[in-house]
């Protein structure tokens, strides 16, 4: 099992990367965007949130740092803009540990399929420590 730090910014997640890759030296990682996701016809995505990063990834010093834009309208503050991320492959353990998680806490996604997971949910618990859950096939 894996707890990692995703890093959240607000339309300036490109440069942030670009900046660690160039701090730790590292190669230039595959970046997606929200525009490169299978896209619902019930959610039309907004133009702004197109080329906006979905997701990206970089190994620093042996530890896995995510990073993402906030999407557009959705609430954004400096110094709370970290989630810790659980990445297993144990669905079950996956489930246990979010709902034992979401005990006095508040869930802002419940767990679900999505293009990426299996099962991926979001929660803050009763401390307001924003987790992120993520089934990662073996």
């Amino acid at each position: 099992m894996a707890v990692n730090a995703y890093l959240n910014f607000e339309g300036n997640t490109r440069e942030a990367i670009e900046f660690y890759v160039k701090a730790f030296e590292l190669e230039m990682p595959e970046i997606t965007t929200f525009g490169d996701a299978p896209q619902s016809p019930e959610y039309p995505l907004p133009e702004e949130a197109k080329n906006l990063v979905m997701h990206s990834s970089l190994n620093i010093c042996g530890s896995n740092v995510m990073f993402s834009d906030t999407f557009p309208g959705m609430p954004f503050t400096v110094g709370n803009n970290i989630n810790l991320a659980v990445v297993i492959n144990n669905l079950d353990n996956l489930r246990k540990y979010f709902n034992n998680l979401q005990d006095g806490g508040t869930v802002t996604m419940e767990l679900q399929e999505t293009f990426w997971s299996k099962s991926f949910g979001q929660l803050t618990d009763k401390f307001g420590i924003n987790w992120m859950f993520s089934h990662e096939s073996e």
